[in-house]
């Protein structure tokens, strides 16, 4: 019978007791022989197989010992980091390209102008000639 939400607590601890007493059988194992590698009581084991109760201890011992240990990986699989938790598990990420405190020379950056740029770099003072030329007359200032 397949487990499902519909299903009594009682009613699935009888399902997995019937489940524990086919995988002890398969295995080739007394409930003696199951219940001293598991480091639990034959009585315990009788219970647990009839659906009356035990620890979750007792449950994974049992299946620790008939190697069916998996099973509650697929019971209860783990969860996949949320997309918050993977952007801090990424840790900070480069923003920008690291380069030597020298100045580059003017042909490598990318907004540098090409052949017509003036060969004597911008300083203060008096403007260029093309400058000049290319500004337009201020009106004066009303006061």
């Amino acid at each position: 019978m397949k487990i499902v939400s519909e299903l009594t607590d009682a009613t699935i601890a009888q399902i997995l007791g019937e489940r524990i007493e086919r995988y002890r059988i398969e295995a080739g194992l007394t409930q003696a022989e199951l219940a001293e590698q598991a480091g639990i009581g034959k009585r315990t084991l009788e219970r647990v197989e009839g659906g009356r109760g035990g620890e979750l201890v007792t449950l994974v011992r049992i299946l620790r010992a008939l190697k069916a240990l998996e099973g509650f990986d697929r019971l209860l699989p783990e969860l996949p980091p949320s997309p918050i938790e993977q952007l801090t598990l990424r840790g900070k990420q480069r923003q920008r390209v690291a380069r030597p405190r020298g100045r580059r020379p003017a042909r490598e950056h990318p907004h540098a102008a090409g052949a017509d740029a003036p060969a004597k770099p911008w300083s203060w003072g008096e403007p260029s000639t093309e400058a000049r030329a290319s500004a337009t007359p201020r009106s004066p200032r009303k006061t």
